[in-house]
């Protein structure tokens, strides 16, 4: 990413291994915040990725890559071989090599000469392979992909595999164990138990890979962990299957050399620290496969992009991969391919089907002139297209961007349960110490062997994984959701906050209304087509939305428009112009009042149109009132019914304007809208928020995130609304691509179930741990059982965040 977040830091995402739980995201995040020149840093534990700010002038990427690991973690690379053309001696290669080593995110850098080959090893939140041929084709060479490295969705594949032989190597040799477990039992003496499953010999010899090999990185998490200070999950378990592991080798020992004839079973424990290890990394497995399902919105999204193009170069058509379209190429479209990159058609009428994007189910007509937006699907003309935005500029990348950015943020929820499980590991060791101590002394004094067991399952039980999973895997599967609905969060902190506004200020002109206005009424004391001639020609030079609207409707009566002689826009007021000689005035009654014409005939029509919502606008030619225009802006389809479900939701809906108040109420009245700000300029807007807040009101301001950008950026949450490439993301928190006001009760509802699932989430993370944990103390939980409770509640914990991705809108 390596984008600039200030004057002069820099931000960059890494991908992190080796986190085990919360308290390791929370050590790394510590560490990092520590070093000088590092001005934030975020560690988000399910999505395995670290957030950092930093002044490049004080700290570079190998410093802070230097402090993950020496905080016991790795940062993940990927390796990338291109096959080279172009190069002619050794020199050729040392300038690719130096010019590749410079770029961010490149760790290294080796290209041979003699194999023209290049392996590049880099970060992939930093850097693509694109940007990396890019780099090479500008150096004045080619290179072409000869081995993709492994994508994150192949990483993840390849660690599942790694832990299911872990689990079935596990679960085979601690099934056993776990069977002369079950023989001890009264109710369970009709079991047949081979003589051999009791020999303490046999249990060690099963039992000692699955607690040294299964279970070695526990002990090097826990060693990592304790040699930097902190404690996290690793500890706790390393903890407890040792106690239960050294303690059984003890017995064993003592029964070999002191026990009368050999014949005298101990009572051991084997079992308890290999079942353990076994159902922690059951538990690991299953959590693994649910976390890869939360970002399902990511692959969906990346999935949706075309693979190749059908472009025309020097009067041929070459189909040629996505990554090699430029700027400026012009793209073939047939009926039912996707558009591959975002463009402006040049030829053709077609509809294209935007809904994977935008959510919109209704096909957009598009014609010549118009935009269109890579990855949505062309349906039955050809379109000619000519390539404006490609790579990381297309809307679909910059969709995924900013999903990937909200998964990886954190919500202000999320650091309580930071905080809770940087404490918790500690506290719980001297809970379990306490639980021995009381047990051994006071409960049954001298029963080594029973309050060990106790102290292990307060050890186990504990494990703060849960609550860990709790808030991240909800922001992760409720922002996911949402992209596909055509809602974008520009980060966890916004779809936490949208669920608290009271107040939405929705702006009129292209937010309630479709914002192109067309032109409705004329009345004239002469004759029309003059008059028509005159206004539109006057109007011609004009920019303002009005203006072309007229324009439109005039050259849509087939009358030709004339020339113009002089031109002069007065703003707030109207235009004047000289056409054909003529003096003509259109606008406001201050304009006519400003040149002394006497219009008032016309007022009391006028107060009629304004109050039935149009705009209209006075004419005088040679300093006589001459006839009127009225335009109308068009109501979107769903305003009416999104003010409904807003207000049922308890949300007071405010319109504001720079329109007059009467046609502003009229349009507010057809909406359901009860409160109107009216005559606002673009920078009282702000103001008004300001004032709303000032009372207490958690404002949100929906604009087209453009002229609004003040108000937008004031608001406790600015919704920008507009489709495809017009997005305005900087502006705004939230972006509502389908362009309608239905999308804002969506954000808010979205919002609502996944601040209410972290709820259920903590609750259930931190319930099971209060409750578990003195169960676990008195007695009444195995340390078996405390194992397997403990891999569920994480388990249950994602599984809980992923009822999010089936959210259902309610209309």
């Amino acid at each position: 990413m390596g984008t600039t977040a200030g004057a002069t830091n820099k931000q960059t995402t890494l991908q992190i291994s080796g986190m085990t739980c919360a308290a390791c995201a929370n050590r790394i995040e510590k560490g990092l915040n520590k070093l000088d020149g590092v001005t934030a840093a975020n560690v988000n534990f399910a999505l395995e990725k670290a957030s950092v700010t930093y002044d490049p002038n004080k700290v570079n990427l190998d410093n802070v890559e230097q402090m993950i690991r020496k905080l016991g973690y790795e940062t993940i690379k990927e390796t990338a071989q291109f096959q080279l053309e172009g190069m002619t001696c050794a020199a050729c290669a040392t300038r690719i090599e130096k010019g590749l080593s410079k770029m961010p995110g490149v760790s290294s850098a080796t290209v041979n000469f003699a194999l023209e080959t290049a392996r590049i090893e880099y970060s992939p939140e930093e850097v693509s392979t694109a940007d990396l041929q890019a780099k090479v084709k500008q150096l004045g060479y080619k290179a072409l992909v000869k081995e993709e490295g492994q994508s994150t969705g192949d990483r993840r594949e390849k660690e599942l595999r790694r832990q299911k032989l872990m689990l079935l190597v596990s679960a085979l040799l601690s099934l056993p164990l776990l069977w002369t477990m079950v023989g001890h039992f009264s109710f369970t003496s009709w079991i047949y138990m081979p003589e051999i499953l009791m020999n303490p010999w046999f249990q060690f010899a099963l039992a000692t890979p699955v607690q040294f090999i299964i279970g070695w990185h526990f002990y090097v998490g826990a060693y990592k962990a304790l040699r930097n200070g902190s404690a996290n999950m690793d500890v706790l378990i390393a903890l407890g299957t040792s106690a239960a592991y050294f303690y059984s080798l003890y017995l064993t020992l003592d029964w070999t050399f002191n026990s009368s004839g050999g014949h005298h079973m101990p009572s051991l424990y084997y079992e308890t620290s290999a079942v353990l290890i076994t159902l922690v990394v059951m538990g690991k497995l299953f959590e693994t496969q649910a976390k890869g399902r939360t970002s399902e919105a990511i692959k969906s999204l990346m999935g949706l992009q075309a693979k190749t193009a059908l472009v025309m170069r020097d009067g041929q058509e070459l189909t040629i991969p996505i990554e090699e379209v430029i700027v400026g190429d012009v793209v073939l479209v047939r009926p039912g391919d996707k558009i591959p990159v975002d463009g402006e058609v040049l030829e053709g009428l077609s509809s294209v089907d935007e809904s994977m994007l935008t959510g919109e189910s209704i096909p957009i007509e598009k014609k010549v002139g118009d935009p269109v937006i890579g990855a949505t699907i062309n349906k039955n003309g050809v379109l000619r297209i000519r390539a404006t935005r490609v790579g990381k500029e297309t809307a679909l990348a910059q969709i995924v961007k900013v999903v990937e950015e909200a998964q990886g943020s954190k919500a202000p929820i999320q650091r309580v349960a930071d905080k809770i499980s940087g404490v918790f590991v500690p506290i719980v060791v001297g809970i379990a110490l306490a639980t021995f101590a009381v047990w051994y002394f006071f409960v049954e004094p001298g029963n080594f062997a029973g309050s060990l067991e106790k102290a292990i399952a307060v050890l186990v039980i504990a494990c703060p994984c849960a609550l860990g999973l709790a808030t991240p895997t909800s922001i992760m599967a409720g922002s996911g959701r949402s992209a596909e609905i055509g809602i974008l969060f520009k980060g966890g902190e916004h779809l936490e906050q949208t669920h608290r506004i009271d107040t939405i200020i929705l702006d009129k002109t292209g937010t309630v209304t479709k914002g192109k206005p067309e032109l409705t009424d004329v009345m004239t004391i002469g004759d029309e087509t003059t008059f028509l001639r005159l206004v539109g020609a006057a109007e011609k030079n004009s920019e303002h939305p009005l203006a072309e609207a007229i324009v439109a409707g005039i050259q849509a009566r087939n009358i030709e428009l004339p020339a113009i002689e002089s031109f002069e826009a007065i703003p707030g007021y109207g235009i004047a112009a000289v056409v054909e000689g003529n003096n003509v005035l259109i606008g406001t009654r201050r304009l006519m009042d400003k040149y002394n014409v006497d219009a008032t005939a016309a007022f009391p029509v006028m107060e009629k149109m304004e109050e039935s919502g149009k705009t209209a606008m006075l004419a005088a030619i040679d300093g006589k009132y001459a006839g009127m225009v009225a335009v109308a802006d068009t109501i979107k389809e769903t305003s009416a019914a999104a003010v409904r479900r807003l207000k049922e939701m308890g949300i007071q809906v405010i319109m504001i304007t720079g329109d007059n108040a009467r046609t502003a109420k009229a349009i507010a009245t057809e909406v359901g809208i009860d409160h109107v700000l009216a005559e606002v300029l673009p920078e009282g807007k702000a103001d008004e928020v300001k004032k709303l807040q000032a009372a207490g009101k958690k404002v949100a301001m929906v604009g087209d995130g453009i002229n609004d950008a003040p108000a937008l950026a004031t608001a406790d949450i600015g919704m920008a609304i507009g489709t495809g490439t017009d997005i305005a993301m900087e502006a705004a928190d939230v972006t509502l691509m389908r362009g309608d006001l239905s999308s804002i009760p969506d954000a808010i509802f979205m919002s609502r179930k996944t601040m209410s699932n972290i709820r259920q989430n903590l609750f259930w993370a931190l319930g099971y741990n209060t409750l578990g944990i003195p169960i676990a103390a008195i007695g009444l939980l195995a340390p078996w059982v405390a194992g397997a409770a403990m891999a569920l509640s994480s388990v249950s914990v994602v599984l809980n965040s992923l009822r999010l991705q089936r959210v259902k809108m309610n209309k």
